[in-house]
């Protein structure tokens, strides 16, 4: 199979896998971060069939949806088997996606090639703005979370099984995490995106708590 085969065999493989998901992290958030990373790459540079495959993928081996971190990626590896890919491309897009999620705010970023630098900040960026507003409410409703308890402090995970664990509000999640991403984008292209998009999350939780306020 040639690299365009790959590829579109892996969208339909993906989209298989992320079938019916209403967390934020469906087909639709793939495409997005999928096109994000070609975006970056045109400017950015770095290997494209690399880039693509860990952002078409990164979500099948998210720790998220698996009992153990192990179990996704050993479905990416599996499948990555069945294509016709060299065994150094393959071991570099399995490095990514196991190094592409967020994992605490103690927790620093192990991505180190461009390619990786490139899907981890397509990915953070689809984490905040608008869309990553609404992605955090699915996400919370979905595992559960209460939208906002003032009774509930905002905790700053030192390592992954702390963060891996909480069980914390919505709105806490975005000082916990979604308010940190901008200043862990790598990529000059992604960062001004990631200013614009930071912005827009500070003026919804200034509206959010003036809402909150006037009903007391």
């Amino acid at each position: 199979m040639d690299n365009k085969e790959v590829i579109n065999k892996t969208i339909d493989f993906v989209k298989d896998k992320l079938r019916g998901d209403s967390s934020g992290h469906d087909w639709w958030h793939i495409y997005r971060v999928w096109n994000m990373s070609k975006k970056l790459q045109e400017k950015e540079g770095g290997n494209l069939f690399i880039i693509e495959m860990a952002a078409l993928l990164h979500d099948v081996g998210d720790w998220k949806f698996h009992e153990k971190e192990e179990e996704g990626i050993d479905i990416i590896k599996n499948w990555l088997d069945q294509s016709d890919i060299s065994e150094s491309v393959k071991i570099r897009i399995v490095d990514i996606i196991s190094n592409v999620s967020f994992k605490g705010s103690g927790v620093k970023d192990k991505m180190e090639s461009i390619e990786g630098k490139i899907v981890q900040d397509a990915d953070r960026i689809d984490a905040i703005g608008a869309i990553g507003v609404a992605r955090t409410f699915a996400f919370g409703g979905k595992f559960g979370n209460p939208m906002f308890d003032p009774n509930v402090k905002v905790k700053m995970h030192n390592n992954f099984e702390e963060y891996k664990n909480s069980k914390g509000t919505t709105i806490n999640h975005f000082y916990e995490k979604l308010l940190l991403l901008k200043d862990r984008i790598s990529t000059n292209t992604a960062k001004q995106i990631a200013r614009e998009r930071h912005s827009y999350m500070e003026n919804f939780l200034k509206q959010f708590y003036d809402e909150w306020e006037s009903i007391k």
